[in-house]
């Protein structure tokens, strides 16, 4: 059973990736498992918040057994994740799962996310988090996928059909599209966040791709950008070493 967690930044499209694969008959999604625990333990107010901590379980050691041991009654689950949820948690618990580090450009997140949160901060982005994980996964001997959203919307179909062959799973076509509107995986807090990817049915470009840096959140951008460009020429490396490796397979004799 592949257990396959998403580690994402905000503001990403991570909610059209577990559409994506919410599409395959194998595999059960499961939407920011996580959120409570995050509320809780930050005391962030967010939209929806007790709504929120109502419905989900603030525990997150809790929360993160049963994501490794339940078996969501599917062959496969993907767990919709966002980096800056995974505060107070041991992390070894992480190591059950197969994690996809979820990245975009940070000039562009950051330029979005200014539009929703006022001065946002490194912790609020979740990079510096998603680089301690990807230390933390690599010293324990487990590689993570990395992903960057603007390869996945250059080129759905390739970068999909790559990253399943990566999980160990085969590519369905039908993780290209999906009907437009609200899903039933949704987290109650879809009516405040989800409102662009209810109106897409596939990959589409963001239209905060084109926002300009605010003056104000240069220095933001420069603690950032070396997180972002190291794990990037990480999975670039990864990638480009699997297919060397696979070329030289399939002229073996």
């Amino acid at each position: 059973m592949a257990k396959i967690h998403l580690v994402s930044s905000p503001r990403n499209l991570s909610t059209a990736l577990m559409y994506a694969f919410a599409q395959r008959k194998d595999m059960k999604v499961v939407d920011e498992p996580l959120y409570a625990h995050y509320l809780s333990v930050s005391r962030k107010q967010h939209p929806g918040r007790e709504a929120i901590l109502r419905v989900q379980n603030p525990d997150g050691m809790e929360v993160l057994k049963e994501m490794a041991e339940k078996t969501y009654g599917k062959p496969h689950v993907f767990f919709k994740g966002m980096a800056k949820h995974l505060i107070e948690l041991d992390w070894k618990k992480l190591l059950n799962f197969t994690t996809i580090i979820y990245l975009r450009n940070p000039h562009q997140l950051i330029a979005s996310f200014a539009k929703v949160i006022d001065h946002p901060k490194i912790h609020d982005i979740g990079i510096d988090i998603q680089y301690q994980l990807f230390t933390f996964l690599r010293n324990n001997g487990v590689q993570p996928i990395i992903l960057d959203s603007a390869e996945l919307l250059a080129a759905p179909a390739q970068v999909l059909e790559r990253v399943c062959k990566t999980i160990g799973i085969e590519f369905d076509p039908a993780m290209l599209s999906w009907e437009a509107g609200p899903r039933s995986e949704d987290g109650v807090w879809a009516p405040y966040w989800y409102k662009n990817v209810h109106a897409s049915t596939g990959f589409q470009k963001q239209a905060t791709s084109d926002r300009p840096l605010p003056q104000s959140l240069t220095s933001l951008y420069e603690a950032c950008l070396p997180y972002y460009q190291e794990m990037l020429a990480y999975g670039q490396e990864a990638l480009s070493t699997k297919h060397t490796s696979s070329t030289h397979s399939d002229l073996s004799p």
